[in-house]
C-alpha cells in the first residue's frame, strides 16, 4: 500500500502547515503551525484536526516560525506524546517562540475577560504559556544531512532551506517513495542567510508558494529602507517598524547598521529593539555561524547597535521619549505582541512612519495597513492611520517565484507529482502553472483535507 498525504493546513492558504504522512499504519505530522490571519482561518485552530493527536507517531519541523510550529503547544496537551524532530537552531527558537506564544494567547483572553469583549465567558487562551514549555521536552534535534528514523522503518533528513536560523528542507522515505517537503525557501540573494542548498532528488514535491506570483524587486532591502527612514529622521519622527522576531528583525538591524555605517542615516540615531524574542534570537547568531552570511564583527554589531528592550517597564518608557528614533517589535504582520502599542501611539502623527517588512498575510493589521486603510482596531479601539506607511518588499526571506523554479530545476529529474502549498490561492496556482508550463511537470494545488496517495 502507498503511503499518503492529508492537508491539514497551508492548502490554498499561506499559514498553518501541517501535512500528515501516513503508511501501514504509522503517521508522521510534518509542520505543526497555527493557521494566522482572516478569523475564518484562525477559527480553525480551534477546530479538531481530523487526526488524534495520540495517533501520530513522531512531528518533524522544517523551521520555528509560528505558521510551521505553532499549534505544537494544543497537540502535546491534547495527546501528542512522541518525538518532535528539528535542527538545533529550531529546536532552540522554539524555546523561544512557544512560550512567548502561549503568554500572549493568556494575555489576550484576559484582556477580553476585563473588557467583557468576548462572546464566550469566559474567554480562554488556545493554549498557555505552561502547555508551551511542557511540549518543549518533546524536541530531538538533528544535524544537517544526517538520516535518522523518525518512525521504525522511516527514513528523514535535513538539508538547510536558508529563510532563517534552522530552517531546513526534510526528505522523507517511506514505503520506497521519496518525499521533499521545501519547508519555507530562503533567498539566493539575502542580505543575511546563506541560500538554500539545492533539492535531494524525491517522487513527490511539496513546495511553497508565499511569492508565487511575483518577482522581488531589483532594489536592496538597505537602499530602500534608507530612502523611508532619512526623510523621518530629518524631520524628528518615529519610525515604527514591525517585525518577526527571527529573521527580519536582525535583517532589519543589520541594514540600518550600514545605513549609519554610509552616513546615510546619523550614527547617533537612537534605535531600539523593542521584543524580548527578538533581543534572545540575536543573541542566536554568533551560535550559528555556518547558517548565515554575517562576520563576527558584524554579529557583534547586532546586539550593540540598539537598545534592546527586555522588560515591559522599559517598553512602556519608550512612549515618553522624542523622535528622532527607530522602533523594532513584533509581531511582524501586527497581529499582536508590543508593536500594538506602539501603532496606537505613533500612527496618529502625520511625522512619523510605519514600515511594513515583507509578507502581510490578508485579514491581518498589516495587510490592512499596507492596503492604506486610515483607521485599525488596536485593541478594542479605533486608531487612526495618519502617518506615513512604507511597504519594503525587497526585505522578504522567502524566495520569489522565479527563484523557486530555479531551486527546483535544481532537482536530477521531474518528480512524479508537485503539491503547490503555503501560499494564497493566486499566488499557488501562478506557481502551480510555471511549473506545469516551463519545467512540463505533474503540479497541483491541494485542498484543505484533501488525502493524496502517493
Amino acid at each position: 500500500m502507498a503511503p499518503s498525504i492529508t492537508f491539514l493546513g497551508a492548502a490554498s492558504t499561506v499559514t498553518g502547515s501541517k501535512y500528515l504522512v501516513r503508511h501501514e499504519g504509522h503517521c508522521a505530522l510534518v509542520d505543526c503551525g497555527l493557521f494566522q490571519g482572516y478569523k475564518q482561518l484562525r477559527l480553525r485552530n480551534w477546530q479538531p484536526l481530523g487526526v488524534a493527536p495520540a495517533q501520530i507517531d513522531a512531528v518533524l519541523l522544517t523551521h520555528a516560525h509560528l505558521d510551521h510550529s505553532g499549534y505544537l503547544p494544543l497537540l502535546a496537551r491534547d495527546g501528542f506524546h512522541g518525538a518532535v524532530h528539528a535542527t538545533a537552531a529550531t529546536r532552540e527558537l522554539c524555546g523561544i517562540l512557544l512560550p512567548d506564544s502561549g503568554h500572549l494567547q493568556e494575555e489576550d483572553a484576559a484582556y477580553l475577560n476585563r473588557h467583557n469583549l468576548s462572546k464566550h465567558s469566559p474567554a480562554l487562551p488556545l493554549y498557555t504559556r505552561l502547555d508551551a514549555q511542557r511540549c518543549l521536552r518533546q524536541f530531538h534535534s538533528h544535524a544537517l544531512h544526517r538520516s535518522f528514523e523518525p518512525v521504525p522503518g522511516w527514513r528523514a533528513t535535513f538539508s538547510s532551506a536558508g529563510h532563517i536560523l534552522g530552517a531546513a528542507s526534510i526528505l522523507l522515505e517511506v514505503g520506497g517513495h521519496r518525499i521533499l517537503f521545501s519547508g519555507d525557501l530562503g533567498r539566493d540573494d539575502d542580505l543575511v542567510m546563506a541560500p538554500p542548498e539545492a533539492p535531494p532528488q524525491a517522487d513527490t514535491v511539496l513546495v511553497e508558494s508565499t511569492y508565487g506570483d511575483r518577482q522581488h524587486p531589483p532594489e536592496n532591502m538597505v537602499d530602500e529602507l534608507g530612502a523611508v527612514l532619512a526623510p523621518v529622521a530629518k524631520r524628528g519622527g518615529v519610525a515604527v517598524v514591525p517585525v518577526f522576531a527571527v529573521g527580519r528583525a536582525q535583517s532589519v538591524l543589520h541594514a540600518i547598521n550600514l545605513l549609519k555605517t554610509r552616513g546615510t542615516l546619523p550614527r547617533q540615531l537612537p534605535v531600539f529593539l523593542d521584543s524580548p524574542m527578538a533581543v534572545n534570537t540575536t543573541a542566536l547568531f554568533a551560535q550559528h555561524p555556518q547558517a548565515h552570511r554575517l562576520s563576527t564583527q558584524e554579529v557583534h554589531a547586532l546586539s550593540h547597535s540598539a537598545t534592546m528592550v527586555q522588560t515591559t517597564e522599559d517598553s512602556k518608557a519608550l512612549a515618553k521619549r522624542h523622535g528622532p528614533m527607530v522602533i523594532l517589535s513584533a509581531s511582524g504582520m501586527a497581529t499582536g505582541g508590543r508593536v500594538l502599542h506602539h501603532l496606537a501611539l505613533y500612527s496618529g502623527d502625520h511625522r512619523n512612519l510605519i514600515v511594513l517588512t515583507g509578507h502581510q498575510a490578508p485579514g491581518t493589521r498589516g495587510a490592512r495597513i499596507a492596503a492604506g486603510e486610515k483607521s485599525i482596531r488596536i485593541h478594542g479601539q479605533d486608531v487612526a492611520i495618519r502617518a506615513q506607511v512604507a511597504q519594503i518588499d525587497s526585505a522578504s526571506a522567502h524566495a520569489d517565484s522565479d527563484q523557486t523554479l530555479a531551486w527546483l530545476r535544481r532537482l536530477d529529474h521531474a518528480p512524479r507529482q508537485v503539491f503547490v502549498v503555503h501560499g494564497e490561492m493566486a499566488a499557488a496556482d501562478r506557481l502551480r502553472e510555471r511549473i506545469a508550463h516551463e519545467l512540463h511537470w505533474r503540479a497541483l494545488v491541494p485542498e484543505q483535507g484533501a488525502v493524496h496517495s502517493l
